[in-house]
């Protein structure tokens, strides 16, 4: 696994491999970035063919209520809802019991 992998069009944040044939790369977004839908559209689809994987997942880490309604909205206008290459981060502290009261 290697961190800000730049294989020429720019860092993947995350490459992680078994040997050549078996690559996947990981973005990592946060929901409220403004340029979220762009990103999910287009960087992670480059970022995977010029490191010639086979695989990509797109990690959106949301915080809120709103930024979770954004995600969702954002994926349904993508026709990404659903998709097993994403993957959505409740980062919400207050919809989770304490690790030592669970």
């Amino acid at each position: 696994m290697s961190a800000e992998v730049d294989d020429g069009r720019g860092p993947a944040d995350f490459k992680v491999s078994r040997g050549t044939r078996d690559k996947t790369i990981i973005e990592m977004k946060l929901a409220k970035n403004s340029h979220l839908k762009q990103n999910l559209a287009k960087q992670t689809d480059i970022y995977q063919k010029a490191s010639d994987a086979q695989n990509a997942i797109k990690a959106i880490m949301f915080f809120s209520e709103e930024e979770e309604g954004r995600v969702g909205g954002i994926l349904k206008e993508l026709k990404m809802t659903g998709s097993r290459d994403i993957v959505l981060i409740d980062a919400r502290r207050h919809n989770k019991p304490s690790g030592s009261k669970a």
